[in-house]
């Protein structure tokens, strides 16, 4: 891990912010009055997806992707001014909370200001021409690193950045060398402590189909050593399989077991069931019992906790990336209240360090969830098909609290009723 990890970021609710699809006006400040419910549901963090122009060729839909970045160090005009910017930061930080920004440094728009200025800081063709190495990324030119100036130019944004803002989400972390994020982690560390850095470290298939095509696609243990924080993308395949019901939640289980032993202590997964790249996950868990104990489970895991705008209310369609599609928040089955409680039970109960173990039931599909640190065991018991059971716990005979609603359970004979909403328990420590 990075030396100076804050292990307090493993308890951290993170709330992810698209500018132009969060409000009607879709601008920095139109956000600042939704601060306060963002901060009521248990929010630590805002990070709002890219703030920067956005290229005019080879456009995605009529406003392009947020992604297809034309300059790094303007604001995008459509969202406001870098005063508006400012005075968004400043109310999130009045709030309480941190902002981070994206950070997307694999690769530009074709017409951006650096490839204007420095075109051979760009991945080239075959043919000499530049281009990507993701071929459905047609709106995007890829960046190459190999080049000094290249990377002078990227830190010096970082650090200009650094200034403004808390931390930062890197785009496709694992394509960018990890020699430059830790020169640029090393730099700002040295003018702003406890900066955060967040990778979004990539799927097993991506990394596998990038390295085939002879490709730099870095490990999530070598991102380890630079970021605080990365994606669970590791196993994200695996519980996409369990919801479309090809595979089996003892499957998924045990790969969360393998990341408990995979990584080096202190290893923090940022969990999430969606994002802006993913269906929400209310699309794809229906049943409202079901999405409770997905959710409840969610907050149990170890490593900081990903919702993405509209999640909190159960909204099933997932805004568009590439046009204006302000989220309906209106619609849906308000989650907010069972947020808040997990929110709670997190920053009260679980310990950075505790030692997480998973099995569960192929047949009820209950997952039970253990974690132990030198004062207490805490356990979560998930119906994910919303299901009742008996199930066996590690825990002694007796009553308890369910720190999600305050009502109690009651253990007998080493077994555990589950009614089909979520549970979660502490036992003291001998």
């Amino acid at each position: 891990m990075a030396s100076d990890t804050d292990p307090r970021l493993q308890k951290a609710v993170l709330y992810s912010v698209f500018v132009r699809n969060h409000t009607p006006e879709g601008t920095f400040r139109a956000v600042i009055p939704d601060l306060p419910r963002i901060r009521a549901l248990g929010t630590d963090i805002i990070w709002l997806m890219p703030i920067h122009p956005i290229g005019l060729i080879r456009r995605k839909g009529s406003l392009g992707s947020p992604y297809a970045i034309s300059d790094y160090r303007t604001v995008n005009p459509e969202y406001g001014s870098l005063n508006d910017l400012k005075a968004l930061i400043d109310a999130i930080h009045e709030q309480g909370m941190r902002c981070i920004i994206d950070v997307v440094y694999n690769h530009t728009s074709p017409d951006s200001v650096l490839f204007r200025e420095h075109p051979e800081f760009f991945y080239r063709k075959p043919d000499g021409m530049p281009g990507n190495r993701i071929a459905d990324w047609t709106d995007i030119i890829d960046l190459d690193y190999a080049h000094d100036g290249l990377r002078d130019y990227q830190t010096d944004t970082l650090l200009y950045w650094a200034d403004l803002v808390d931390g930062f989400r890197c785009d496709v972390a694992s394509l960018v060398p990890a020699s430059f994020w830790e020169r640029a982690r090393s730099e700002i560390s040295a003018k702003k402590p406890g900066f955060i850095w967040l990778a979004e470290s990539s799927h097993l298939s991506f990394s596998i189909a990038v390295r085939r095509r002879g490709f730099y696609a870095a490990a999530d243990s070598d991102l380890f050593r630079v970021f605080d924080m990365e994606y669970e993308y590791d196993i994200r395949e695996v519980l996409e399989r369990y919801l479309s019901g090809r595979t089996m939640l003892s499957n998924w289980l045990d790969m969360l077991n393998f990341q408990e032993f995979a990584y080096p202590k202190g290893y923090n997964k940022m969990r999430f069931l969606e994002n802006h790249d993913l269906p929400r996950i209310a699309s794809l868990v229906t049943d409202e019992l079901s999405l409770r104990n997905f959710t409840a489970m969610l907050y149990f895991l170890k490593g900081a906790v990903l919702l993405y705008a509209g999640q909190e209310k159960a909204i099933r369609r997932r805004p568009d990336l590439f046009d204006r599609d302000p989220i309906d928040w209106s619609g849906g089955n308000d989650l907010s209240p069972l947020l808040v409680s997990l929110g709670n039970m997190r920053k009260s109960h679980l310990d950075p360090d505790d030692l997480f173990f998973a099995e569960g039931d192929d047949v009820s599909e209950i997952a039970v969830c253990q974690r132990d640190s030198r004062r207490t065991r805490k356990i979560g018991v998930f119906s994910l098909r919303g299901r009742s059971g008996d199930i066996r716990v590690n825990a002694p005979d007796g009553s308890y609290t369910n720190l999600i609603d305050q009502t109690r359970i009651r253990v007998a004979s080493g077994h555990l009723h589950c009614s089909g909403t979520p549970v979660i328990f502490t036992i003291p420590q001998p």
